[in-house]
């Protein structure tokens, strides 16, 4: 039996398939974005075709990921993270 997904439900999956991350960085700063693939994301940060931001600083790894956002939630999530303070993001990983 053939199961097909119709093209509603494969663009709604699409569109729920953003994700919220954080890195950590050499200089132990913490960087926020959002991707729809984590790992093509962070090796672009790496090489240094990322953003700007990794220029005088390295990516060490992702130490927070929230899954499941439409583009436009994932953008309000990372601003609202980007407001908070270093103490806030330290206990948003924690919480992980």
């Amino acid at each position: 039996m053939k199961v097909t997904v119709s093209s509603q439900i494969k663009s709604k999956w699409k569109e729920m398939n953003w994700k919220v991350y954080i890195i950590l960085c050499s200089d132990k700063s913490l960087y926020t974005g959002i991707t729809t693939d984590i790992d093509c994301r962070f090796s672009k940060h790496a090489d240094g075709n990322g953003a700007k931001y990794f220029r005088g600083r390295q990516p060490l790894q992702v130490v927070y990921l929230e899954e499941g956002h439409t583009r436009s939630s994932a953008a309000r999530r990372e601003t609202q993270i980007k407001t908070m303070g270093r103490l806030e993001k330290l206990s948003l990983l924690q919480l992980k």
